[in-house]
């Protein structure tokens, strides 16, 4: 660095990259800004000018000077390399800066310390790292240690996970170009494998226990809480409901829970009448998969909610944002900090998750293109909560509600096979016939038998081969 790349750097004064000290007798509460600087967004140390009035005066360097700083920088852990450069300032013969740059901190890292201290950035401040913040850097920088989703699982084997699940969602990943064709032959165990769900002794994951389970009695977290509140707070429930289960089976309830409860708008297009929530479907699935899949699984006693008001639609897991996001930024495009990157990279495989870090991003573009309200997160109580905002009126929302619940009666009409049909298009719109017919162990004529009988309610868009389904109610 030059005298000049100096002055062009502290035009603006001290931020959250640059911290100003007047000399090395502030040795040590620099050294606290660079371990700080280390574990965030890197920065530039200088000695030599007033923080306040941003005066370039240097300081008298020696080779007692030199050591000290040396000595001090030994006290990082994990050892940095740093190299001080001292720039002349012809002002003040003899004096000169001390510069020190420190790169960002990358996911995946170990957290720094200083004399066996961690420090951090929050905005310019330079404070102590919070417990649970150091924690969770070092369960990134150790997954093979720490991380729940690759433990294995509590009394589940291969046989407790349910097959038709695994093979429906390796033939979404081999459509989708995620997983090679053969994988579609493959064997159970060969397929688990390849998904990376057992661990080296051939016992299923907690992952594999998340996402395909049966019956995964030992995991009480394995619950959605559903409930309808009538108003804007939750002093009146209507439709209190809950779900245990597996990935899939949380999802397809959470998926049905909000078409019950909000209102679909219709608009004429040519010939036909086009109807869609009030809420992107798109968006409150990925929203949910998310929730899902990123909530903290080691709180065993805690539970992920969707919660619809008549003013918003709350959807909540235990856990808390990456610390490199905020509630603001997490709307921002934003790499991906997965808090399980075993169920992650399988949800990614099988088509279930888009490109990581991509998944909010997208939630937002579904609600500028639906013209409705942005959604919002918050972090309160170690939940993550994100909320929709609706724009329907109380009493529209009320006779939606009344006129859902007719729907919903309607449909228990329907044989056990139907509502199977609607609940595998609900969870996959691209499904095929052939795919509902393996699932539903049936033949294809059989299958399309029933999607005849169910043309009031399921609509085939595009071609036969490479269309979706559409649910109409």
């Amino acid at each position: 660095m030059t005298i000049e790349d100096i002055q062009k750097l502290i035009k603006n004064g001290e931020t959250r990259t640059l911290e100003l000290k007047k000399t090395t007798g502030e040795l040590q509460d620099g050294m606290h800004s660079a371990c700080a600087m280390l574990n965030s967004d890197g920065g530039v140390l200088v000695f030599g000018i007033t923080p306040k009035s941003h005066k370039i005066i240097g300081q008298h360097v020696t080779d007692n000077t030199r050591q000290e700083i040396a000595n001090a920088i030994a006290h990082f852990e994990p050892a940095i390399e740093i190299v001080p450069e001292y720039i002349d300032v012809s002002e003040y013969e003899g004096n000169q800066l001390v510069v020190m740059q420190f790169a960002p901190w990358k996911w995946g890292n170990i957290v720094y310390s200083y004399r066996g201290c961690p420090y951090y950035k929050s905005e310019s401040t330079t404070k102590i790292m919070p417990r649970e913040m150091f924690d969770e850097r070092n369960k990134a920088s150790k997954p093979q240690e720490y991380e729940w989703d690759i433990k294995p699982a509590y009394e589940i084997e291969i046989g407790d996970l349910n097959e038709e699940r695994v093979r429906a969602a390796v033939r979404l990943g081999v459509r989708g170009n995620r997983l090679h064709a053969s994988a579609d032959g493959d064997s159970m165990n060969v397929l688990l494998q390849k998904l990376n769900l057992l661990t080296k002794d051939g016992k299923p994951t907690n992952a594999a226990a998340m996402l395909f389970a049966t019956r995964p009695n030992r995991y009480p977290q394995f619950l959605l809480r559903m409930c309808r509140f009538r108003g804007k707070t939750k002093e009146v429930f209507v439709d209190p409901q809950e779900v245990y289960g597996n990935f899939f089976d949380i999802l397809d309830a959470g998926i049905s829970f909000c078409f019950k409860h909000l209102f679909l708008t219709g608009e004429i297009k040519g010939l036909r009448r086009i109807e869609t929530l009030e809420i992107p479907l798109e968006a409150l699935r990925e929203a949910l998969i998310n929730a899902l899949c990123h909530r903290d699984y080691e709180q065993i006693y805690a539970s992920a909610s969707l919660a619809i008001f008549d003013d918003r639609i709350e959807i909540s897991n235990p856990g808390r944002l990456p610390i490199e996001l905020t509630p603001e930024t997490i709307l921002l495009p934003h790499s991906s900090y997965p808090h399980n990157p075993l169920i992650a990279q399988v949800l990614y495989l099988t088509s279930y998750l888009d490109k990581w870090g991509s998944g909010v991003e997208r939630i937002v573009q579904l609600c500028k293109e639906a013209n409705i309200p942005m959604p919002a997160y918050s972090v309160a109580n170690r939940l993550v909560t994100l909320t929709f905002y609706r724009l329907a009126l109380s009493d529209d929302v009320t006779k939606n509600d009344t006129k859902n619940d007719t729907k919903n009666d309607t449909k228990s009409k329907r044989t056990i096979r139907q509502q199977e049909i609607i609940k595998l298009v609900a969870e996959n719109p691209t499904i095929s016939i052939a795919t509902l017919a393996l699932r539903l162990k049936v033949s294809k004529p059989t299958i399309k038998r029933e999607m005849f009988s169910l043309s009031d309610v399921l609509e085939h868009i595009g071609p036969t081969n490479g269309g979706y389904w559409r649910i109409r109610e």
